[in-house]
């Protein structure tokens, strides 16, 4: 199945607010809510969809261990990621 491109036209509104049709926003797969990114270059705009971050998907709770690592990775305390890895292993 081809991954056509699908072109259709909008207007700037008087707020310099673009909207994005229904058609286009099913086909990159955005839903309402959803973060965006613009990214320009000439006069050519990308929209280009936001990832979450970890803060926007997990509670403190489980972040907290990635942190703590994260710090004691810049602390010099783990060299390899195996290390790392056993670590979080054996803390279960």
């Amino acid at each position: 199945m081809l991954d056509l491109e699908i072109t259709v036209p909008t207007v700037v509104r008087s707020k310099a607010e673009i909207v994005v049709p229904k058609s286009v926003r099913r086909k990159a797969g955005l839903k309402v809510g959803d973060r965006v990114e613009f990214i320009v270059s000439g006069r050519v705009i990308n929209i280009i969809p936001k990832l979450p971050y970890a803060n926007d998907i997990f509670t403190p709770d489980k972040t907290a261990p990635i942190t703590k690592a994260r710090q004691e990775m810049r602390e010099g305390k783990y060299v390899t990621l195996e290390q790392l890895e056993y670590d979080l292993a054996r803390k279960k």
